[in-house]
């Protein structure tokens, strides 16, 4: 299993000057830190606008310093480069680019102003335009993979299911904290257990990406819900999985506050979807 990908998340320096924000290099860090948690090999694209500008270019858009035929030639030699990569080892599991690059950009680029467009497009940039079937994800999206799974857990079935979606996550390339398994799950627990568990959580809660929250049931289990507000305070994305077909309401699947907080989803590839997983192969994120 491998990927391919803009070489500057491996490689920083190869971007323009004075681009590259410590912000920038901790989501290349965290994209190679999930590739490295599930054995997926990084195949770096070359990079046209180094190849063609050199390596102390300044920042510009495409129709500014790459719109040229000599450009345009260099990259269909490298498309035909990477192309033997995919027909030697098969197709990769997506192309991961960055957002904003003339070339490598995913869902925004910096293409140039014209007399109807501003400088900066929707779509992909140049080189990653030419490879329409292969799914791009930009690196930002691909380095938010850690999970924390709120959910009910006091009977065995919750605790199954729980089990068996943590693992389709796992699967997805997704890192799972699951809560069942911190610590005693007893009735008869120390006031001090309590405190233990409680702190775990909302240290977990502060490390993770994202909340995957189960709200089936003729109510949202309360703890469950708790942890949605708190990930919704922090400004933490919550989808939540629903698959209990009851209403409460004409306009409402459960409480409206968990409703607002939260993406609701129904199904397992209505989560997959919703989570730009690299499995789901189907659309640019």
């Amino acid at each position: 299993m491998y990927v391919l990908c803009s070489p500057c998340i491996l490689h920083p320096e190869l971007r323009a000057s004075g681009i590259t924000k410590p912000s920038d290099l901790a989501l290349f860090e965290r994209a190679t830190a999930r590739c490295k948690r599930f054995g997926i090999e990084m195949v770096p694209l070359p990079c046209p606008e180094t190849l063609h500008l050199g390596p102390d270019r300044k920042p510009g858009t495409f129709l500014e310093r790459l719109n040229t035929p000599a450009f345009a030639s260099l990259l269909d030699t490298l498309q035909q480069n990477v192309q033997d990569i995919i027909d030697e080892r098969g197709p990769p599991l997506c192309i991961l680019g960055v957002n904003s690059s003339p070339t490598c950009g995913v869902t925004a680029t910096y293409y140039g102003s014209d007399d109807q467009n501003p400088p900066k497009r929707a779509g992909r940039g140049v080189f990653l335009a030419r490879f329409p079937d292969i799914c791009a994800i930009d690196v930002g999206t691909f380095s938010k993979y850690r999970i924390y799974l709120a959910a009910p857990l006091f009977s065995q079935a919750e605790r199954t299911y729980n089990a068996t979606l943590a693992g389709l996550l796992n699967q997805h390339l997704f890192e799972v904290i699951l809560p069942q398994e911190a610590g005693d799950d007893t009735d008869t627990r120390m006031k001090k257990e309590q405190a233990e568990i409680f702190f775990k959580n909302i240290s977990d809660l502060d490390q993770t990406d994202i909340v995957v929250a189960v709200i089936d049931g003729a109510d949202a289990d309360s703890g469950t819900a708790w942890e949605i507000g708190y990930a919704y305070a922090h400004r933490k994305p919550v989808i939540a999985i629903r698959t209990d077909f009851r209403r409460v309401g004409m306009h409402e699947l459960v409480n409206l506050m968990l409703e607002e907080s939260s993406v609701v989803v129904s199904s397992n590839s209505e989560l997959f979807e919703s989570l730009k997983s690299a499995r789901n192969g189907k659309k640019d994120l």
